[in-house]
């Protein structure tokens, strides 16, 4: 694939069913002796992390780590777009480490460093919700918790 990695933006265009089924053709074609391109392409290139559905994007991230694992010549573009997967994916711990393991060897690589960005306002802005949430729920029991001492101190 040569140095050129995509930024993060163009894992939102999901291919077209059809271009999707394409790919998905070549990869079950192949069989248990399914090609490293043709696995890597079915992934990301234009397929799986790509998606919208949940289940094809788990996928994705599945074939890319066999690749990661299978395939050292493959890993570092590999380490880039399992972490753009498990960011889109709501993983974002996995998608820190990837990442850091891409910056560890590229550190001025300007797609892993706009990614890391995201992830990092990503994590900050679940962070706030996940507080602003614990804070609600805490508000709610107190008042349930104030209303029935009230109703248990008129009886």
């Amino acid at each position: 694939m040569g140095d050129h990695l995509p930024y993060a933006a163009d894992a939102e265009s999901p291919l077209k069913p059809s271009e999707l089924q394409v790919l998905r053709a070549q990869f079950e074609k192949e069989g248990e002796f399914v090609g490293v391109q043709t696995k890597f392409n079915y992934a990301w290139e234009q397929g799986l992390i790509k998606s919208n559905a949940r289940v094809e994007q788990q996928e994705g991230v599945r074939l890319l780590a066999d690749i990661f694992r299978t395939a050292p010549e493959r890993r570092r573009e590999c380490l880039y777009y399992l972490a753009l997967g498990n960011f889109k994916l709501g993983n974002y711990a996995e998608a820190r480490r990837y990442n850091d393991l891409l910056l560890d060897k590229e550190p001025g690589n300007l797609q892993a460093e706009s990614l890391r960005t995201l992830i990092d306002d990503r994590v900050s802005k679940e962070g706030l919700m996940g507080v602003a949430i614990v804070g609600g729920i805490a508000v709610a029991a107190g008042i349930v918790g104030g209303l029935l001492m009230k109703n248990s101190r008129r009886r």
